[in-house]
């Protein structure tokens, strides 16, 4: 167990942290943003088998997450802790299989592509959750006080927008730039190798820089006793035990309302990158210019907006403030669908787009940073129940909940690509194609926005429950906070 309870740690360690993120956010999103576009417009690999791929890939991810969780939860090294090795393993291989990923022939046979594509991303994804799971439940170790916990989730917020927004608006004006060859740069094949070397360097950067930040704190960070301390590696009982903490994870009431509404939103995030640049791209006849502006507004709109979710957390506390956001991101929704449904007017006037980049941007900024606070109070009761604390296993959790529906989402929309006849071969596409793509962000994030606020309203915990269970905490190990 830590000799202290860490609080009030120093802003620049803080920031320190929430640097790991940069990468992780860029990687994760230049995947997310690009994977789909990239396979089958620019790899001409079918739809359906990148949709499988993929789907499988993520279903990978999922299952890896509490796995990865449990084994930074359960495993200790007497120079690393119980996280920092992983940090350190995850950002050099992720960064490594990221390279590889963006750097396919379009002139090599389809067995070659798609055995390639298929055989980086997900090593891509498993390296990713080797350094992701324990750097989240990193954080939830940090601070044990109510409202640190949601500035070092804001700060890491911050970086992992900005990574998001370098992977998106950034990327989209930086490397893919028309050329005399490519006038869309969108479907240059050397504007995605860039893209991969680029994001690979950030991801390995970023990473040390969490590593070292945090390093310090090692003595005060939560220690195994006992039992606790080693993984058996018998197969089946190790399962038996994953699923045993998993099953007790979810059977806590106000973790598992965290749980679906994170579930819901990411469902929305989901739907915009696998097909969003598609919408941008054909629904309203965007360039990579007026797409970056697009996004880029979004994305700075969620970083301006931390502060002052931030502040509205400390003043009417956290299940408020997620409710707030999801407001916003409503509002954004039906925007969006409107211009769906004028996207003639919008071709010719992108920036009537602004007002859904605005809402858009300042719901997600609450979206990003609470969950990850919530969580972090969670494991708080479950400590005073358990005498154990677990975060990665939560965290794991939180994540594979939500990837797996992810990945249904996915295949169900590569599947449908095929289906509603889009062609990358066509410069335009059909009507019908066009329509139908601008519909499914449109009425798909109003109604998972809708469960969202119905799953994130059941939650229960407030400030003053959980400074109440700190303390019978700190009066059970009979010390005092740093």
């Amino acid at each position: 167990m830590a000799e202290k309870r860490l609080k009030n740690i120093a802003l620049i360690n803080k920031f320190g942290y929430g640097a790991g993120n940069l990468g992780a956010g860029i990687i994760l999103q230049v995947v997310n943003t690009y994977i789909v576009f990239y396979a089958t417009a620019v790899l001409n690999i079918p739809g359906t088998m990148v949709g499988i791929a993929v789907s499988l890939s993520i279903i990978w991810d999922a299952l890896t997450d509490p796995l990865m969780g449990y084994i930074s939860d359960r495993t200790t090294f007497k120079y690393f802790g119980r996280r920092h090795l992983y940090l350190l393993l995850g950002a050099l291989f992720a960064g490594l299989f990221n390279f590889y990923l963006w750097t396919i022939n379009p002139e090599q046979s389809l067995f070659f592509k798609y055995s390639w594509f298929f055989a980086n991303i997900i090593l891509v994804k498993t390296f990713l959750t080797v350094f992701g799971t324990p750097y989240v439940a990193l954080g939830a170790e940090l601070s044990s006080d109510y409202n640190e916990r949601t500035l070092i989730q804001s700060i890491r917020t911050v970086f992992f927008i900005f990574g998001v927004f370098s992977a998106t608006a950034l990327v989209l004006y930086i490397f893919f730039k028309p050329t005399e060859e490519y006038h869309l740069g969108q479907l240059n094949p050397a504007a995605y190798a860039n893209m991969g070397i680029v994001s690979s360097l950030v991801m390995i950067i970023s990473g040390i820089i969490a590593f070292i930040s945090t390093y310090k704190y090692l003595p005060y960070l939560y220690k195994l006793s006992g039992d606790k301390k080693t993984i058996s590696f018998n197969p089946i009982e190790e399962v038996k035990q994953i699923i045993i903490d998993f099953k007790n994870a979810l059977n806590n009431y106000d973790f598992r309302s965290i749980v679906l509404g994170y579930l819901a939103t990411n469902l929305t995030v989901a739907l915009f990158t696998a097909v969003g640049l598609h919408v941008f791209t054909y629904t309203f006849n965007m360039n990579n210019t007026e797409i970056a502006i697009i996004i880029g507004t979004q994305f700075l709109i969620s970083i301006i907006s931390q502060p002052f979710w931030v502040a509205v957390a400390a003043r009417f506390d956290k299940r408020p403030t997620i409710l707030i956001g999801l407001g916003f991101s409503l509002i954004a929704a039906v925007i969006f669908l409107f211009s769906v449904f004028n996207r003639a007017y919008i071709a010719e006037h992108h920036l009537l787009l602004m007002p859904f980049a605005f809402f858009a941007g300042f719901g997600n900024g609450s979206l990003f940073t609470m969950p990850a606070s919530m969580v972090a109070d969670v494991i708080d009761v479950e400590e005073l129940k358990t005498g154990t604390r677990l975060e990665g296993i939560y965290f794991g959790c939180l994540t594979f909940s939500y990837k797996t529906s992810q990945s249904i989402a996915i295949l169900f929309l590569g599947i449908l690509l095929d289906l509603i006849g889009f062609d990358p071969t066509l410069a335009e596409q059909p009507e019908f194609t066009l329509l139908f793509i601008g519909l499914i962000l449109g009425i798909g994030g109003i109604i998972t926005i809708g469960f969202a606020f119905k799953f994130y309203n059941n939650y229960r915990l407030t400030c003053s429950i959980v400074r109440n269970v700190q303390e019978k905490l700190r009066y059970q190990e009979g010390t005092n906070e740093e």
